[in-house]
């Protein structure tokens, strides 16, 4: 296992004595202060930790999921399972990971919605899309690399609220798999207009480096 920068070292530091805080304050300001103070991390540490604060702290918690669903995906034989299957997998495991933190999953949503928000809401989204394909064995490095993140990120908002409702497992597995299968016919279809135009625009780019 590779070292951790200080900088994760102290952000997990940090966020370990944060999120109990935010089941009542949420992701804010003063939540995040007062953590540090309880960690005892100077104003040195807090600057290197999270100079962006509360952004840099969530962007954390979200990080840690995807590793404890990569971590939770290398334990298991995927090499048995259809691809739509292994990316299942890879959001139970990353849904799992959260669990302990449904709550703060909840205040992070909410933040989310605000408008000067959503675009690292968006971000995220596609940064967890990646992280669940990568886990799943996707190498591709084509358009299609872009439409499967593309079509993730629009299916992980959904699935979280519906987990955030606590549904049972059955449930909740039915619901990831329906997602899913509408995702992929959608992509399957949206491909059939997408490819050839992009292969057009490949060749174009292509004489236009040779000239």
């Amino acid at each position: 296992m590779t070292a951790q920068r200080p900088s994760i070292r102290l952000q997990d530091k940090w966020l370990d004595t944060l999120l109990p805080h935010v089941v009542d304050m949420g992701w804010t300001d003063r939540a995040v202060t007062l953590a540090a103070r309880e960690a005892g991390l100077s104003s040195e540490e807090t600057a290197l930790a999270a100079p962006n604060g509360v952004s840099d702290l969530l962007e954390r918690f979200f990080d840690r999921a995807e590793e404890d669903m990569q971590a939770a995906l290398e334990a298991e034989d995927l090499s048995v399972l259809r691809t739509h299957e292994k990316v299942a997998a890879g959001i139970r495991a990353w849904l799992g990971a959260l669990e302990p933190h449904r709550e703060a999953v909840k205040r992070a949503s909410a933040r989310g919605v605000l408008p000067w928000n959503a675009p690292d809401a968006a971000k995220r989204t596609w940064k967890t899309a990646d992280a669940i394909w990568t886990a799943a064995g996707d190498t591709a490095t084509d358009y299609n690399r872009e439409t499967k993140r593309g079509l993730l990120s629009a299916v992980l908002p959904p699935i979280v609220l519906y987990w955030q409702n606590e549904p049972d497992e059955a449930d909740l597995d039915a619901f990831i798999e329906k997602r899913l299968e509408n995702a992929m016919t959608f992509g399957k279809w949206g491909s059939k207009i997408a490819k050839p135009g992009l292969e057009l625009l490949d060749r174009l780019r292509g004489r236009g480096d040779a000239g």
